[in-house]
């Protein structure tokens, strides 16, 4: 009689090897179709990077794109971001909206950053999600993005493409995370989380993704859920933020 486990069930009925290798597939081709996937907050520090993060929630990129450059101008590091005058980062932070909040919490993570480490950025996931108002996914974006650590960032694209795409049917983001992390070798993990978040922004939208167009819909099982004639489905193609 064999000892050997049966094999869990996939999303889609297929092999947990098949799964594997079409998760890979997709993967490799998103990377040709997008060679310039990135973060899309700019930044040049791990600190910027961890303040634009927590500042886009309920925003866009763009707008915090065009707003940071005037808030680490005056205000360029832990220390000064923890010192600043409410009043003054308000109006700068106005253009994002939720302006009071987000100023309090750019001041708290300052404040924290310097009591508990120094006033750096920590490069390791259990410290930065110590600090208040930073969970796994922007701890994820840091980690992956401004020190070269591998993680799989789970934003509202991300979980809608891994679903559609037959990768999980886990809704938990973490449990998303950890799901979807089993079928990519972890080196790969921070470029595929751009992959699908830029597919997911520019081609597979949330009410009608244009799969007409979708270069990865032969592996797709969610393709014939979107518009199909590609004439018709080139139109619903979307630039993206920088675009």
């Amino acid at each position: 009689m064999s000892s050997q486990k049966p094999s869990q069930p996939t999303p889609t009925g297929e092999s947990p090897l098949a799964l594997k290798r079409r998760a890979r597939r997709i993967d490799r081709v998103l990377a040709e179709t997008y060679p310039d996937a990135r973060a899309e907050l700019d930044f040049s520090t791990p600190l910027e990077l961890l303040v634009a993060t927590v500042l886009s929630a309920q925003t866009t990129d763009v707008r915090v794109n065009a707003t940071t450059p005037t808030l680490f101008a005056r205000w360029p590091d832990a220390a000064a971001l923890a010192g600043a005058d409410p009043g003054e980062m308000e109006e700068v932070l106005r253009p994002l909206g939720f302006f009071r909040a987000k100023t309090r919490a750019t001041i708290g993570l300052a404040q924290a950053l310097l009591e508990r480490f120094d006033g750096e950025v920590p490069a390791r996931l259990e410290d930065l999600v110590t600090l208040p108002g930073v969970g796994r996914k922007t701890a994820n974006v840091v980690l992956g993005n401004a020190f070269g650590v591998p993680g799989i960032t789970v934003d509202t694209h991300f979980g809608r493409l891994s679903r559609r795409l037959g990768l999980t049917t886990e809704e938990d983001p973490v449990k998303v995370e950890h799901a979807v992390g089993a079928l990519y070798d972890a080196k790969d993990w921070t470029m595929l989380s751009h992959h699908l978040v830029w597919h997911g922004r520019r081609v597979c939208h949330a009410r009608r993704p244009a799969c007409g167009v979708c270069p990865v819909a032969r592996w797709c099982p969610s393709s014939g859920t979107g518009e199909q004639d590609p004439v018709a489905a080139a139109k619903l193609l979307r630039p993206g933020p920088r675009g």
